[in-house]
């Protein structure tokens, strides 16, 4: 390991943005489950997820465009929160709290209904494993016994098979598809999704590619 990224997980532990929690701390509920809004963020807004945030780049910028929303990115790489939360810290974001952990947990860091909205951007694929990828319904389960009912799941991917498998999996399940394009900025497309570009789909762009962009509400009925 490079002496930067050591350092990186050294200021980590020093973070109050940053909550770092294993397998075995979530084997019971965590102690902000129900409490985010009160013991966290002191205000009652919403909270909206951005899952397999990264380096936190879609967090940090919703975050910016609207200060009356409380936002918090997962993650299970804490070389990559770093610059997440580095960059809430310099922004002086008291709206922001980012989480170390697998996301499979999710059920135990928050209470039924807790948050109001999801944002999926540019996830592993895990073409190979489907019960891996975070759109499929093993993870959309977890997701509706947090969500509040009516909320706002996105999913951002420069990849063609996600995208189309999730749209397979919405129609299947009879979820609530309300907007997909398979070339956001082809289409051009005025929406939040096109407003933040992270590193990486910058990249993307560059080389050519397309990103795909879909949004939906999950059917609460079992």
């Amino acid at each position: 390991m490079s002496k930067r990224k050591l350092q990186r997980f050294e200021e980590c532990e020093t973070f109050n943005n940053l909550f770092q929690l294993g397998y075995f701390d979530l084997l019971s509920d965590f102690r902000m489950k129900g409490n985010w809004r009160k013991d966290y963020f002191k205000n009652d807004n919403p909270i909206v997820l951005e899952l397999g945030c990264g380096k936190g780049e879609y967090t940090v910028n919703l975050a910016i465009q609207n200060p009356s929303i409380n936002y918090i990115g997962i993650d299970s790489k804490g070389a990559r929160l770093w610059r997440g939360c580095r960059n809430s810290i310099d922004n002086q974001l008291d709206n922001v709290a980012f989480v170390r952990t697998h996301i499979e947990q999710i059920e135990q860091l928050f209470a039924p209904g807790e948050i109001s909205e999801i944002w999926i951007t540019f996830p592993d694929p895990q073409l190979r494993k489907e019960r891996k990828r975070l759109t499929c319904p093993r993870f959309l389960k977890h997701y509706r016994n947090i969500l509040a009912t009516d909320s706002l799941i996105h999913l951002k991917t420069d990849n063609i098979p996600l995208y189309d498998y999730t749209l397979r999996v919405i129609r299947s399940a009879g979820h609530k598809l309300l907007f997909h394009t398979n070339d956001l900025y082809g289409d051009d497309v005025q929406d939040v999704a096109s407003s933040i570009q992270t590193f990486y789909e910058k990249m993307f762009l560059e080389q050519g590619m397309k990103i795909t962009y879909l949004r939906f509400r999950l059917n609460h009925i079992e």
